[in-house]
C-alpha cells in the first residue's frame, strides 16, 4: 500500500518506508527539507499526508544547517585536539557559527589553525550525520562527562529563553543526539542537538575560522567564562570569498578607526564606557546634522522643545517605562530625599507638556520635538563605538492627533523620514513592521488595541510600495512600530528611523491625555512617536562607516582646502578664502612648510571633498586647478567658476 505526500506542492504516490532524500535524489543542491512546517534531515521517514518542501543549501534555513553542521565539526575537531575540553552550546548565527568551550588555557592564533585543518581532515573523511532520540535520564549517563549539557537538559523546556543558541540543542519536547558516524559505522563523535543536520560532513564546501573570545556561560557574568570559537561556513568557495572581502571593507570603514584617523571623536574612559565626546570636526558634522534636522522639523509642522535630563522616579512608573523597560534605566539617584532617574525615554516629558492646560481638536495634530539627550543602562558587551552607547540624542518627536488624524501622520511621518535618509545618502532602505506577541506578558492595552494600531501602521506602511518584513513580537511594550532598515555602501543593513503607535500612554490610568472635541466631550488623543536619525551618535556612526569617511561635500568637516605650489601663492588663496568663507564654506588653506606633495596626501588622507591647488600660472589667470578625493585633476578653472562649483555641491547635498 503506497503513502500520498505533497512534494513542494504537487502530490505524489510514494512506498512505506521512503525518506526524504528518495524525493530529492536528483538534486545535490537540497540538503534538508520542511516537512509539515519543521525542519527535518533527509533521512527522515515519511508517513502518509506528509506535505514536504526541499531546503537548499543558499536558502537562509540551508545555510543554518550548513553553519551548525561546521560548528559540530569544529566541536569534534576541538576535543580530539584538547580531550579535556567541555562543551557549551554552538548554534548558527549570523553569516556563520560559534560553540563556546570551558578550557584551561583561552585558544591562540595557532590553535585555531590546528583546529581548522583537523576539521578539513574531519569534511573529508565524509562522517555521516546520524540522529537518535532518547531519554532525559539516558542523555544524563550518556553525556555524564558534560556538565553544560547536563544543565541544558534540565532547562530544555525554557532553554530558547534560558541561554543564547540553546534553542538548537534542547527545548520542549524530547530529546535527541546526533551521531557522527564513520564509514565503517563505528562512533567518532556525537553531541545533544535538535538538528537538523547536512547528511555528511563531506557536504561542507567552505568554511573557515574567525577568532576566538571569552563569553560567559548563558550569558550571564555571573558564571564561569568560557571560550567561544568563530567560524563562518557557505554554500560556495566563491560566496566564502566575497564575505570574507566585505568583512575586510567593513573594517577599512570601522568608524572607531576612521574616528580616530580623521579626528572626529574619541571615548575617555575616564568618563565611562559608551559616552563619546566629539572633537571639533566631529562637531562640524553633529553640528551640520542638528541643524538640518532642526530646521526639517519646523517645515514639518513641528515645535521645538526642552526637557531636563533626570526627573522624579514616579514620572518613569506612569508611562511604564520603569516596570517594562526598568533593566534599561540607570539606578536611582538620591536628591532631597527623593528618587530620580536619569530618562531613557523623552516622552513623558512631553506628555506634561501637553497635559500642562487645555487642548482642543482645532490644535491637532500638535507636534513637539526636541534634541533629547538619553541615558540607557547598556550591558558592557554590547557597547560598540557610535552605534550601541549609554548617552545619547535622539531628534525625538511625538505628535498628538485625532484617531481619525493617526494614518495621515503616520504617512507624513514616514515620507519626512525617508526623504531625510535619501539627503544623506542613505536611499537603499526597506520598511519592518514589529507587532506583539500575545503570549508575553510584557505588553499592555487591549487586544482591539493593537489590532487597530497594527492596522494603521500596516496599511500606511504598504501604501508606500516598500518591502514590508514582519517583525513579530519585536513592539514596544506600548504598541506597534514602523522601522527604516537602510543598507549601506556595502550591502550590511542597519535600523534607522521609527514610527510608533502609542494607544497607552494617553490613556486615563497614564497621563490622561484629553483634548475637547468638536462636539465639547473630552476625547483621548493617539500619540505617535517618531525619531528620524534614531540617535544622532549613531546615525554619524553609520555614515562614517556608509562614506567610509568621504562625505560629501555639506557634511564634511573641512569642505574645501587651498594648497600653494609656493609661499608666495598663499595670499592669493586667502583671497579666495574671504569669498568662499561668505558663502558659508568651511576652507582653510594650508600655509605649513610641508611640501606640496605631502600637503596634498594629508588632504587626502583626511578626506577632503575639494583640494585647491594654486601655481604662478594660476595667479595670472585669476584661476585654480581642482583635485578631488579619488585623484583626479581640473586644471584653469575660474575663481568664479570654482567658487560656484564648491557652494552648488554644498547647496545640492550630491557627493564628489
Amino acid at each position: 500500500m503506497s503513502l500520498s505526500v505533497t512534494v513542494a506542492g504537487a502530490q505524489q504516490e510514494v512506498d512505506p518506508g521512503t525518506r526524504v532524500w528518495q524525493l530529492f535524489a536528483d538534486d545535490p543542491q537540497v540538503i534538508a527539507a520542511r516537512v509539515g512546517g519543521d525542519l527535518v534531515d533527509l533521512s527522515r521517514e515519511l508517513a502518509d499526508g506528509d506535505e514536504v518542501e526541499p531546503v537548499e543549501m543558499e536558502s537562509p534555513d540551508g545555510l543554518d544547517i550548513l553553519r551548525h553542521s561546521t560548528a559540530h565539526v569544529m566541536a569534534q575537531a576541538v576535543q580530539e585536539l584538547f580531550p579535556d575540553a567541555k562543551l557549551g552550546i554552538g548554534p548558527p548565527i549570523t553569516d556563520g557559527f560559534y560553540y563556546d568551550f570551558d578550557v584551561e588555557v583561552p585558544f591562540t592564533p595557532e590553535d585555531l589553525a590546528k583546529i581548522e585543518s583537523r576539521m578539513k581532515k574531519i569534511i573529508k573523511e565524509g562522517q555521516k550525520f546520524s540522529r537518535r532520540e532518547i531519554s532525559d535520564d539516558e542523555a544524563r549517563t550518556e553525556l555524564a562527562d558534560e556538565p553544560y549539557k547536563l544543565e541544558l537538559i534540565g532547562l530544555k523546556s525554557t532553554a530558547g529563553g534560558a541561554a543564547e543558541g540553546a534553542s538548537v540543542e534542547v527545548g520542549e519536547g524530547g530529546l535527541s543526539i546526533y551521531d557522527n558516524l564513520k564509514r565503517d559505522g563505528s562512533l567518532a563523535w556525537k553531541d545533544l542537538c535538535r538538528g537538523p543536520h547536512l547528511p555528511t560532513t563531506k557536504r561542507i564546501p567552505a568554511f573557515t575560522l574567525m577568532r576566538s573570545a571569552a563569553a560567559y556561560w548563558r550569558g550571564d557574568e555571573k558564571n564561569k567564562q568560557l571560550q567561544r570559537i568563530y567560524g563562518t561556513a557557505w554554500a560556495t568557495k566563491e560566496d566564502l570569498e566575497a564575505h570574507l572581502h566585505r568583512i575586510e571593507e567593513a573594517q577599512r570603514r570601522d568608524h572607531r578607526r576612521l574616528g580616530t584617523e580623521l579626528d572626529l571623536y574619541s571615548f575617555p574612559d575616564e568618563i565611562g564606557s559608551g559616552l563619546p565626546v566629539f572633537h571639533p570636526r566631529g562637531g562640524v558634522i553633529k553640528r551640520a546634522m542638528e541643524d538640518y534636522v532642526r530646521q526639517r522639523h519646523i517645515e514639518e509642522g513641528f515645535e521645538y522643545v526642552g526637557t531636563p535630563h533626570i526627573a522624579k522616579e514616579g514620572l518613569f512608573y506612569t508611562s511604564g517605562h520603569l516596570p517594562h523597560y526598568g533593566e534599561g534605566m540607570f539606578p536611582a539617584l538620591e536628591i532631597d530625599g527623593g528618587d530620580y532617574r536619569l530618562k531613557a525615554m523623552n516622552c513623558p516629558m512631553h506628555n506634561l507638556i501637553y497635559r500642562s492646560r487645555q487642548r482642543s481638536y482645532r490644535e491637532l495634530p500638535l507636534r513637539l520635538f526636541e534634541f533629547g539627550h538619553v541615558y540607557r543602562n547598556e550591558k558592557s558587551g554590547v557597547i560598540h563605538g557610535l552605534t550601541r552607547v549609554r548617552g545619547f540624542a535622539q531628534d525625538d518627536s511625538h505628535s498628538y492627533v485625532t484617531p481619525e488624524q493617526a494614518p495621515a501622520e503616520v504617512a507624513h511621518l514616514l515620507n519626512f523620514m525617508l526623504s531625510l535618509l535619501d539627503d544623506f545618502g542613505m536611499d537603499d532602505y526597506y520598511l519592518e513592521l514589529s507587532t506583539r506577541d500575545a503570549s508575553k506578558d510584557k505588553f499592555i492595552g487591549s487586544d482591539e488595541d493593537w489590532e487597530n494600531a497594527t492596522k494603521v501602521l500596516e496599511e500606511v506602511a504598504t501604501a508606500t510600495g516598500l518591502e514590508l518584513v514582519p517583525d513579530p513580537g519585536g513592539a514596544a511594550y506600548y504598541g506597534p512600530k514602523v522601522s527604516v532598515q537602510a543598507r549601506d555602501a556595502i550591502g550590511r543593513t542597519w535600523q534607522m528611523g521609527t514610527v510608533q503607535y502609542d494607544f497607552n500612554m494617553p490613556s486615563t490610568d497614564r497621563f490622561n491625555l484629553e483634548y475637547v472635541a468638536a462636539d465639547g466631550t473630552r476625547q483621548q488623543p493617539v500619540m505617535i512617536h517618531s525619531a528620524k536619525f534614531g540617535s544622532i551618535e549613531r546615525f554619524m556612526g553609520v555614515l562614517v562607516e556608509h562614506y567610509a569617511g568621504a562625505f560629501p561635500p555639506w557634511l564634511a568637516p573641512v569642505q574645501a582646502v587651498g594648497i600653494p605650489v609656493a609661499e608666495r601663492h598663499v595670499e592669493y588663496l586667502e583671497r579666495l578664502a574671504v569669498r568662499l568663507r561668505a558663502e558659508g564654506i568651511r576652507f582653510e588653506v594650508d600655509d605649513s612648510d610641508e611640501r606640496m606633495q605631502k600637503k596634498i596626501r594629508n588632504a587626502q588622507t583626511q578626506k577632503v571633498p575639494f583640494m585647491v591647488l594654486v601655481g604662478d600660472k594660476d595667479v595670472e589667470a585669476g584661476a585654480v586647478s581642482f583635485r578631488y578625493r579619488n585623484g583626479e585633476q581640473e586644471n584653469g578653472v575660474s575663481l568664479d567658476d570654482a567658487v560656484a562649483k564648491i557652494v552648488a555641491a554644498v547647496r545640492e547635498r550630491v557627493q564628489v
